[in-house]
């Protein structure tokens, strides 16, 4: 079957201490779909577990991110999380040893098969 893209969103996450990218990805996707409401899956006799949830994450350091913990932001449908290199890390101010700030960017796509 072929798949049609139906939303795009995209979302941007934020750990100011910790150089967590796991969970600057989760604030990343929660930021993404924050203001979302799917209610146009019914209009084509689909059902929110119908949904294929496509997400991209970029982090400086995307082997890190854990890809189980990031799925679970995402309450419906088929989630495959992919972390790639991207994002930004901005090295900790200079009076402060190894403290730098990590931000992920998210890219959720949801598409359904077409019948």
């Amino acid at each position: 079957m072929t798949r049609v893209r139906c939303v795009t969103e995209m979302g941007m996450g934020v750990d100011v201490h910790g150089r967590d990218a796991t969970k600057a990805a989760k604030r990343a996707v929660s930021d993404a779909i924050r203001h979302s409401s799917l209610g146009f899956f019914r209009m084509i006799g689909k059902t929110a577990n119908d949904m294929f949830v496509d997400v991209t994450i970029g982090v400086p350091n995307p082997e890190t991110v854990d890809k189980e913990a990031v799925a679970k932001e995402l309450p419906y449908g088929t989630v495959t999380v992919t972390a790639v290199k991207g994002g930004l890390e901005i090295p900790s101010a200079t009076e402060v040893a190894n403290d730098p700030i990590l931000i992920a960017n998210a890219a959720v796509i949801v598409s359904f098969d077409k019948d």
